[in-house]
């Protein structure tokens, strides 16, 4: 087997930033007591102005008054690893949590579909990038190796065991993940580096150290298998971000916005699922939440198409007070089955697919606003289609040859040089509602190449009316 680790060193930071309209903009994070906090990390811009962490906030604004500040909040890191092990899903079904900041992947099984691991590395780091987190990833045939690698490395790829001792060798004692008692008496005995202390007999170990210590050294080294706890993914989508102001414009909703609905798009992909229905709750400092439902007719999960229909959600919504959170609810997420391409797509590149146009149709104008046309039990063609809300077709077997532009009214036909191509067909019906017709229908061609639905009334003969034409 193989295991890769991706490590997200300053992940309290980049969750901050994430929220952050302009995330290079100089940011640091604050933690302690309101009498005295203390700057818990600070991003590169923030450094540039002499900033560090571990500097009282008092002496970080006697530097620089240039820098915003959030707390830190560890509940964050939490969030952050739960949604990162759902987009890592997609990769591999055996994802763990087992250390904080890191994410451990069985790879092995997935270089079949995703390609030789180099390229499988570069897809990774390209998507952690476009999500905005940065990360180290390492790669070793067990999952203790690849985490302590992931110490002192980045890129490393050991891909045989025979190699991972050779790899291990000058692994500093303290990047060992041994507790700090042990790597002290190990430093004591003039011990640096872990190959030295595989090179110590195995008895004089015993004798100094617990078991639990030489379990851990076993482990890393492939002598022992390390049982892990495999994520499992939830049924459900919830995320929130905190704006720390408050927003009274539809403008300044736009980017929370856009990075929870990017971020359900990463969920939905580890899920192979789609969206049918979500919910917008813009809190407010006070009062209830107003609620902006998203429903779909069909599942999605492009996110591009979905913030285009979120947004045409919101604009209309008249928001009374000011906004402090926005926080998106999914819980109608079925099956996502993609839509079947030709090989040879005449489809101009500009144009989108009908199903992509509906949805951004009924977000701008409203559901009512766009319906379909369902088929009714009537022979009378002016009465045999009627409007409704969702879209249905019949069976290949069951559709009619029936004009898809119907006139609201039928025409005297006046063009002569037709050829009928087909009919007639009897339609006599409605006797029991006072709109009694029989009629014998003809499919029809003009001389122009156009196909018409044309009929004459039973027992006048000659005279022929238009009802529809067809595409």
């Amino acid at each position: 087997m193989l295991w890769a680790c991706i490590l997200f060193p300053q992940l309290a930071l980049d969750s901050a930033r994430r929220r952050r309209e302009d995330p290079d903009a100089p940011l640091a994070l604050i933690s302690g007591p309101a009498q005295r906090r203390v700057l818990q990390a600070v991003n590169p811009a923030a450094k540039a102005l002499g900033l560090r962490p571990g500097q009282t906030l008092t002496a970080a604004h006697a530097l620089s008054r240039d820098f915003a500040t959030l707390a830190h909040d560890p509940a964050d890191i939490d969030q952050c690893q739960q949604f990162l092990a759902a987009w890592a899903y997609r990769f591999s079904s055996q994802v763990s949590l087992h250390y904080p900041r890191a994410l451990l992947l069985e790879v092995q099984s997935s270089l079949g579909l995703f390609g030789p691991w180099p390229k499988f590395e570069a897809r990774l780091r390209d998507e952690l990038k476009a999500l905005g987190f940065s990360h180290r990833i390492t790669l070793a045939p067990n999952p203790v190796a690849a985490r302590m690698l992931a110490n002192a490395h980045d890129g490393l790829a050991v891909l045989e065991p025979k190699a991972l001792p050779t790899a291990l060798a000058p692994l500093s004692i303290e990047r060992l993940g041994l507790p700090r008692d042990t790597a002290t008496a190990f430093a004591r005995m003039g011990l640096r580096s872990f190959g030295q202390v595989r090179a110590l007999p195995r008895d004089t170990l015993a004798r100094r150290f617990g078991a639990g210590d030489l379990l851990h050294l076993d482990t890393l080294d492939g002598l022992r298998p390390q049982a892990l706890a495999f994520y499992t993914p939830p049924d459900f989508f919830e995320q929130r971000i905190e704006l720390n102001f408050d927003v009274e414009s539809h403008q300044a909703l736009l980017f929370p916005l856009r990075r929870l609905i990017n971020d359900l798009a990463a969920y939905l992909g580890g899920r192979d699922s789609g969206v049918q229905r979500f919910t917008l709750h813009l809190e407010h400092a006070e009062g209830e939440d107003t609620l902006v439902p998203v429903g779909l007719l069909g599942a999605e999960r492009d996110p591009g198409m979905l913030f285009e229909l979120a947004r045409g959600r919101l604009e209309p919504v008249q928001v009374k007070r000011p906004v402090r959170n926005v926080r998106l609810v999914a819980r109608d997420l079925p099956r996502f089955v993609p839509s079947h391409l030709a090989l040879f797509d005449a489809r101009p590149q500009q144009s989108q697919p009908w199903e992509q146009l509906r949805e951004r149709l009924r977000a701008r104008l409203g559901d009512d606003a766009v319906n379909g046309l369902g088929a009714r039990a009537d022979h009378r063609p002016e009465r045999a289609w009627v409007p409704q809300a969702l879209p249905k077709t019949l069976a290949a077997g069951e559709r009619p040859a029936r004009p898809g532009w119907l006139l609201a009214e039928p025409l005297a036909w006046t063009d002569g040089d037709i050829r009928v191509l087909a009919g007639p067909e009897r339609i006599e019906s409605g006797w029991w509602d006072g709109g009694d017709v029989r009629r014998d229908y003809y499919l029809v061609e003009t001389a122009s190449g156009q196909r018409a639905w044309a009929y004459e009334a039973v027992g006048e003969q000659g005279r022929l009316w238009l009802q529809g034409w067809f595409a």
